[in-house]
């Protein structure tokens, strides 16, 4: 055979063979072994499975093509490079599809493990609920999977993934370390306060909003500047604060709790706030919100941990700096009414007057003497009332991780059995045989 030709038959042949590896790659319902209880949401599953679905068969349909053009006239009169050059493009591709299953099958994987896939069932319920806002958005499917590290993460819903396309699903990755305790909240709904500024453009009407004072000359405008470029992390932070209450800042605490030389370290690439400040930022919004002098005694404690004294002169002015523009920046987040949500501030939007300290103590107190009334509670609201209790010292470390288990346990229960009734009720409308 000619170098030619045996050029366009090796390149056939590698070609047939990529169509024949994809075809091996399967649906995850074919190929995950976990409880029903464990299943990521309806949703999310249709979502994901549609979306893999979608890029094999564009992927497929592609070698086809390939494979025909190779197979034509044209195809044999073309140079080896030129071939060669469009099989490349399509083995880049080929990986970019695995990539994008690879991503999801981290997260689908881990429903596998006993115990760990139902609570992350259970998580997924607490996402869905910490993003609802009915009326101002229309919140993405949520599955949430475990991860190393002392912080979470997410891989927003309709953002583009790495090889191209958008992603379905929010993405929710949590710190194993925080299985099981209140605190798992604070970076949970840190991370649904990303996607949910995302979705009414909160940080960008904020910008808006702070562009005047970060325009001034000198030590103010330079103060604003920095709050501007440290604005999606705080705008997450005020979600937390505004659905779980001081959960949010005691878990906060919880992963920003370093050497001293990097909780007071300033780094304006970062966009992240420097955690030092963060911290006093998380309680001053709590303030805002839930006046009570539990925040004033969660300072006291910060500021014995990390006391200033000792810092250099720089890092001193900085802070003060900060401190200075801190009051008015904690006025402008909390009294923001974004174009979406028509006239609202997110406070308002959120209901928070139902999760003001006192009321989260009552109703713990209503949940110890009838314990079953809980269930009927919204996930998130869950969450911020245990988390009172436990900052109250009403309940202990041990219970509380009991409490929230069992609650997992239940909404993960919950959302598969309402999930169970969908499907059947779906094939019984669609006439699929064997359906009551």
């Amino acid at each position: 055979m000619e170098p030619g030709r045996y050029a366009q038959w090796l390149l056939e042949q590698e070609t047939r063979a990529l169509l024949s590896r994809l075809a091996r790659v399967r649906p995850f319902a074919l190929q995950e072994t976990r409880v029903p209880a464990a299943s990521p949401s309806y949703a999310a599953q249709e979502a994901i499975e549609a979306f893999l679905v979608r890029g094999r068969r564009e992927l497929r349909e592609q070698a086809r093509r390939f494979l025909a053009w190779i197979a034509s006239p044209e195809g044999h009169a073309a140079p080896p490079d030129r071939a060669h050059r469009r099989y490349v493009f399509l083995r880049l591709r080929f990986n970019a599809v695995l990539s994008q299953f690879d991503i999801f099958s981290e997260a689908m994987s881990q429903r596998s493990v006993c115990e760990t896939g139902i609570w992350l069932a259970g998580l997924d319920a607490v996402a869905r609920d910490a993003l609802d806002l009915p009326g101002y958005l229309v919140p993405p499917p949520v599955i949430c999977y475990l991860a190393r590290g002392p912080g979470g993460a997410i891989r927003r819903a309709r953002t583009r993934l790495p090889g191209g396309g958008e992603n379905p699903v929010a993405m929710i990755r949590l710190p194993r370390e925080r299985m099981i305790g209140s605190g798992l909240a604070s970076s949970l709904v840190h991370e649904v306060g990303h996607q949910g500024a995302a979705l009414l453009g909160l940080v960008e009407s904020l910008r808006t909003a702070i562009g005047e004072a970060a325009r001034r000359p000198g030590r103010e405008g330079f103060a604003w500047r920095t709050w501007g470029r440290w604005l999606p992390e705080i705008v997450a932070d005020l979600w937390a604060i505004a659905r779980v209450g001081i959960v949010s800042t005691l878990g906060l605490i919880g992963v920003v709790s370093l050497p001293r030389a990097f909780v007071f370290r300033a780094n304006l690439d970062d966009p992240h706030p420097m955690p030092w400040m963060r911290v006093r930022l998380s309680a001053a919004l709590g303030e805002a919100l839930y006046p009570h002098p539990q925040w004033g005694r969660v300072l006291a404690v910060w500021d014995s941990f990390y006391p200033r004294p000792g810092l250099d002169a720089v890092h001193a002015a900085f802070l003060d700096l900060l401190e200075e523009t801190l009051p008015r920046l904690v006025e402008v987040l909390v009294r923001h009414r974004p174009p979406l949500l028509r006239g609202r501030t997110l406070a308002e939007a959120m209901g928070t007057e139902g999760r003001q300290p006192a009321r989260l103590l009552a109703t713990f107190k209503g949940w110890r003497a009838a314990p079953v009334r809980m269930r009927g509670a919204p996930p998130a609201l869950a969450f911020a009332v245990i988390g009172q209790a436990r900052a109250d010292g009403i309940l202990g470390p041990e219970e509380e991780g009991k409490i929230l288990a069992g609650l997992l346990r239940y909404w993960a229960l919950k959302c598969a059995l309402r999930g169970s009734a969908i499907c059947a009720r779906s094939m019984e409308i669609a006439g699929v045989p064997g359906v009551a």
